[in-house]
């Protein structure tokens, strides 16, 4: 699912606001004894991700990522939003209901359940669910807001991630790792290759 901005930037951009950067804790949270954060994978193409400080501060970080992938935006969207799919690149199970309300819930690692529910889903175009991790007290579930909007191109769709609401600035780099990992994973899959088996499949991690 390709290059990535280095995660040191990332971090540089937490640090230069009084912010403590957690890049090694991945969006698993898994081996940290944290919240989990997924990791970045080792073989990514362009993308992006940027944590920013808000105004005022009670805006908090933000995780922006952008991504090509090689796939028209129908497809990419069922790879989103169909539970099937979902796990190929991405969990071990899946519930998603892709409508306003529905339930979006993932065991991403196979002992890590994302929760959430859904905010506004526009076919092919747009998805917004509320997203946060059964058990965790720092990221509970339902307590940030993953954005993703899917642009056709000439080339395949340019799928654009924001995710607002997290907590402080820790939270913020790992879970950008874990956007670049699973998304990387899902262009793989939308081009029609096998991403492998997920290296973070198993961890877990507490607050």
């Amino acid at each position: 699912m390709l290059q990535f901005k280095v995660l040191q930037d990332l971090c540089a951009s937490c640090q230069a606001h009084g912010a403590v950067g957690g890049g090694a804790a991945g969006a698993a949270g898994l081996s940290s004894g944290r919240t989990p954060i997924l990791p970045v994978h080792p073989s990514s193409q362009s993308g992006q991700a940027i944590a920013t400080m808000g105004r005022p501060m009670q805006e908090a970080l933000v995780v922006r990522r952008e991504t090509h992938i090689a796939a028209p935006p129908a497809a990419v969207f069922a790879l989103l939003t169909d539970p099937e799919k979902i796990l190929r690149w991405m969990g071990t199970e899946a519930e998603i209901e892709p409508q306003p309300e529905g339930l979006y819930l993932v065991n991403v690692t196979g002992a890590r359940f994302a929760r959430g529910s859904f905010r506004e889903v526009v076919p092919v175009h747009r998805l917004a669910y509320s997203f946060g991790w059964d058990g965790s007290e720092v990221v509970p579930p339902g307590s940030s807001l993953v954005e993703i909007d899917l642009i056709e191109q000439p080339d395949g769709t340019l799928l654009r991630l924001t995710h607002t609401g997290l907590p402080n600035a820790e939270q913020c780099a790992g879970h950008a790792e874990g956007w670049a990992h699973y998304l990387g994973r899902l262009a793989e899959v939308a081009a029609g290759r096998d991403p492998g088996p997920d290296p973070w499949h198993g961890r877990t991690g507490s607050d």
